[in-house]
């Protein structure tokens, strides 16, 4: 069994206000779970805008530490962009793997958004139809399809995708979000230093490693 997970938050420093899950098991998806989560901080305008979950819709939920448990019980979890998901949650006991990561190595040169991959690769899933892109179940259900689509591909067991996943995952250069999400902010930086530039100067809870990266790219560009 893989578990995917996905989460939604107050914005990129953290504070979760959804989580859900699905399991991949003989190449389905079952078993799919999600809670509304009440955050440690207030929802930010810029990730209320994407994700549509407002401070009223969480006000009287738990908080992530009182329903992490529920989501435990796998080997394996997946996420797109797990490096984000992984730091946004307590600890899971358990391995993790990025589809992000696996698909820049199977398709390169194209964009690596889930919905972008969706698309692009004619993913064949049906997610809930009460909800949207960014509501974190919705997500689940299009990062399953990858997962398998990715497996099907490439033949790699879990263990070979979370040894693929590793090095990626702790590298600093990979951009987390926007437009550019999973590309390495040096090709950004080549190909469109202005956005780079943009994002310094207008979102403000960047973390302080990615503001850093951020900051070193622009800096070299002037």
């Amino acid at each position: 069994m893989l578990r995917v997970i996905d989460t939604e938050t107050c914005g990129l420093q953290g504070g979760v206000v959804e989580i859900a899950s699905v399991d991949v098991i003989d190449g389905q998806i079952v078993n799919p779970m999600s809670d509304l989560v009440c955050p440690d901080r207030p929802i930010s305008r810029q990730a209320m805008m994407v994700h549509r979950i407002t401070e009223a819709m969480v006000a009287d939920k738990p908080p992530i530490e009182a329903i992490i448990s529920r989501y435990h019980g796998s080997p394996h979890y997946v996420a797109h962009n797990a490096s984000f998901d992984r730091r946004m949650l307590p600890a899971m006991p358990g391995e993790w793997i990025c589809t992000m990561t696996l698909a820049r190595k199977l398709w390169p040169g194209i964009k690596y958004g889930n919905q972008a991959l969706r698309h692009s690769l004619k993913l064949e899933v049906t997610p809930p139809a009460d909800l949207h892109a960014h509501r974190a179940l919705y997500d689940c259900y299009v990062t399953a399809a990858l997962l398998i689509r990715i497996m099907e591909i490439s033949g790699w067991s879990p263990a070979e995708m979370v040894s693929r996943t590793e090095p990626a995952a702790l590298s600093g250069d990979i951009f987390p979000f926007g437009k550019y999400r999973g590309q390495s902010i040096s090709a950004i930086a080549r190909r469109d230093p202005g956005y780079l530039r943009w994002v310094l100067d207008n979102v403000r809870d960047l973390r302080p490693p990615l503001r850093q990266a951020l900051r070193k790219y622009v800096k070299d560009d002037q």
